[in-house]
Formats: structure tokens, C-alpha cells, sequence
């Protein structure tokens, strides 16, 4: 008979798992909106959402709806053959853009950017451009994905290190310094800038005001593409649909996830009419990508999370949050700054409290409450965009308990 306790099941993936992965011992087991309850039936609220996947909480009538409809109909077809749900997908996805004219669907994040940055070489090679002249800037404290290409496009040392010979064509420069950005396009060689509108795994550091529309006019200057990676503060995250509206800018490639399933892996990026055409036939393929039963739910969600109720509350609940870190930080000192946009908002720890985002995480899982680090200095919190005040309450006071036990220490 099997054991289903927790120790055994953790004992599982001591065992089984590659070790790449450090989770917290508690095994979840089902969820409903922003609440999940772990196998010992103890109740958590969840501000993690699943690193800011579960954007319609857990649950959602309408999203297992459209799942269970589609797997009564159609797993899998590859893209050998037309199904309906990614069509329509694609379909909705460039008119809710108002910038893209076709569409690639994946699996995940990572294989929307490794599209992207394979789409801009190809852009380049027809440009004319040698293989020298095909540098892309990406941004200190940036994350991209863990493939190969994507981690080398990640600038951070941590994420690379023993992965050497990493690509080249890459150029690290620091986020929001439109002056080095500048610089770096003096060179000749840039064909590409690639950045987060909201960085997240950077410490949830949104672009200045202003750079998002300078690094775009740069581009247009000397004929190279803006990528935008929106796998984490798109759809409806910063509380527009894309995070670049806040900025005024228009990319020439999007690249989403995360949220774009709700939970169910899909990855998409959106091309612009710069690029549209340049990959053609065996240029680039998927074998799972545009897998109905994910465009089925993604097609729902995207439906969703446009929705002016949706992204109203987004607003509404992100200044309740942000006044009541900002409250929590000042009663306790535990907090030097409150960033961030929308329901991607990332609580700074004070001096004392320094590189230990991970213990606070600990305690304040001990207390009922899911909440994400962002680095060692940061809580990140990326709570169901549908949170509702009772759930967003109740979270609240259980973090405020977790800190006063932590700072209590």
C-alpha cells in the first residue's frame, strides 16, 4: 500500500528528483481561488500564485470548463495538422496586441524566448548583417529562461556558472542606464534589445520612466528590434493587458507564458510586421507547441484577463497591497522600499534583514501564507489577479504575524 504521508512523500523527491529544486516540506494537494490546502488539510494563502501562473487562482469554473470540453475532444495532433483552438488562439492574441501579425506557439517561457532570439538572427541574416554584427543587449538582473541560449541572454552569473562555453552574441548592460544603452549602439553591432518591462527574478524592478521609449527610439535609429519579455508581467499583471502600454512603446516581438495558461503550459510570441514573414517553412517547430487542450484554456484566459472587471481589480487590489506592505514595513522595519506595478510588487528588506528573504518565507509558510523571493533581499508578491478582498485580508494578516514571529527572533 502506498504511504501518502508528508514525510514520505518529500522522501520521494529527496530521492527521485533531480536536486534542482529546494522546495519547502509540505505537500499541496488542491486549491480553490487564491486558497490551497496542503495533504494534512492545513489552509494557505497563496501570493505566489504559482510564480505568477495562477492568475485566475485556482479552480476557475470557466478555465476547467473549457479544459474538460477539449479533452473529450482532442489531446494532441502536432502541427502536421490544423486544430481549432490555436487558431482562434493566434487569432485573438494579434488583435489583443495591436502590434503582431503572426504567432508562435510553445510549451513555456523559455521556448518563447529562444523563438525570439532565434527569430532576430534570422531577421539579421536577411538584413545582411554578419554573425559579428548580431549582438543583442539584454539587462543585468534579467531572466530569460534556462536554455542554453536563454540563460546566456539571462545576465545573471548565478543562473550560468559551470554552462560554460556559453553562446555569444550577447552584451550585458544595467537596467534603466539609458546612457550605457546608448553607448553600446555606437559600437555597429546591435541588432537587438531585449529587456523585462517589470524585471522579476531581478528584484520586481520596473523599467524607469522614459527608458522603455528611449531604448525604442535607439532601435528605430540604427535599425534593430525591441524584444519585450512579458512572460511574467504580462496578462494583466501590472494591470493592462501587455506591461509595455504603461510605456507607449511598440515592440516588434512579445514573448508570454505564464499566465497566458493559467496553469497550463503554454508559451506564445508575437511577431510584429518587421519580422512576420522571416522564418518560413522549417525554420523553426515545436512538437507540442499549440497543443489544443492549452490553446483551449489559454483562450479562456486571455478572454479573462482582459476583461476591464479583471484588470480593474488588479488596480484596486495592488494599492491595498502596496499601502499594507507599506504599513507592515514601517511597524516593523522590515521593509527599505515597496516596488513595483499592478499585482507584481516586490517588498525590499531593510539592512538588518538582508539576504534573508528565504527565512522569511519559511516562517511565513509556517503561518498559512504562499509568498515568492525575488533574490535574497526581496518578497515578491504575485497573488491571483481575481484575489478577492476577503482572500487579499486574510493573506495580509498572516504575514503580519509571520514577521513580528521572525523579527521576534
Amino acid at each position: 500500500m502506498e504511504d501518502f504521508s508528508v514525510s514520505s512523500l518529500v522522501d520521494l523527491g529527496k530521492r527521485y528528483w533531480l536536486p534542482v529544486y529546494k522546495p519547502r516540506e509540505l505537500v499541496l494537494d488542491r486549491g480553490k481561488g487564491a486558497r490551497v490546502w496542503d495533504t494534512e488539510q492545513r489552509d494557505y494563502i497563496d501570493f505566489g500564485a504559482g510564480i505568477a501562473v495562477n492568475a485566475l487562482g485556482h479552480q476557475d469554473p470557466d478555465l476547467l470548463a473549457a479544459l474538460i470540453a477539449q479533452a473529450h475532444k482532442l489531446w494532441h495532433s502536432s502541427n502536421v495538422f490544423y486544430t481549432e483552438p490555436p487558431l482562434h488562439l493566434a487569432q485573438e492574441l494579434v488583435e489583443a496586441s495591436g502590434f503582431a501579425e503572426r504567432v508562435f506557439l510553445c510549451n513555456s517561457g523559455a521556448e518563447a524566448n529562444e523563438a525570439a532570439i532565434k527569430l532576430v538572427r534570422k531577421w539579421a541574416a536577411a538584413q545582411g548583417r554578419p554573425p559579428e554584427r548580431r549582438v543583442m543587449i539584454t539587462f543585468r538582473g534579467s531572466f530569460h529562461g534556462r536554455t542554453l541560449a536563454t540563460v546566456t541572454a539571462t545576465a545573471q552569473p548565478k543562473y550560468q556558472e559551470g554552462y560554460e562555453p556559453l553562446p555569444g552574441g550577447f552584451r550585458y548592460l544595467e537596467f534603466n542606464d539609458i546612457a550605457a544603452v546608448e553607448n553600446a549602439f555606437a559600437t555597429g553591432d546591435i541588432v537587438a534589445v531585449m529587456l523585462e518591462p517589470v524585471q522579476g527574478e531581478g528584484g520586481v524592478l520596473p523599467a524607469a520612466p522614459g527608458f522603455l521609449k528611449r531604448v525604442r527610439e535607439l532601435c528605430d535609429a540604427h535599425g534593430a528590434l525591441l524584444v519585450l519579455d512579458e512572460i511574467q508581467c504580462g496578462m494583466g499583471r501590472t494591470g493592462t493587458l501587455f506591461a509595455h502600454t504603461h510605456d507607449a512603446v511598440t515592440p516588434d516581438i512579445v514573448t508570454l507564458a505564464k499566465a497566458l495558461g493559467c496553469g497550463f503550459p503554454i508559451g506564445a510570441m508575437l511577431a510584429g510586421p518587421k519580422v512576420a514573414q522571416i522564418m518560413q517553412f522549417g525554420a523553426h517547430g515545436t512538437t507540442f507547441g499549440g497543443n489544443p487542450m492549452a490553446a483551449a484554456v489559454a483562450r479562456v484566459a486571455l478572454r479573462k484577463l482582459s476583461s476591464p472587471e479583471l484588470l480593474a481589480n488588479v488596480q484596486r487590489q495592488s494599492m491595498a497591497l502596496q499601502e499594507a506592505l507599506t504599513s507592515i514595513g514601517s511597524e516593523l522595519g522590515v521593509f527599505a522600499q515597496v516596488r513595483g506595478r499592478g499585482l507584481m510588487l516586490g517588498a525590499v528588506l531593510a539592512e538588518p534583514y538582508c539576504g534573508k528573504a528565504g527565512e522569511i518565507l519559511n516562517v511565513a509558510a509556517a503561518h498559512g501564507l504562499l509568498v515568492l523571493q525575488a533574490g535574497p533581499d526581496v518578497l515578491r508578491f504575485v497573488p491571483p489577479l481575481n484575489i478577492t478582498d476577503e482572500e487579499l485580508s486574510d493573506g495580509l494578516s498572516r504575514l503580519r504575524v509571520a514577521l513580528r514571529t521572525f523579527v521576534a527572533r
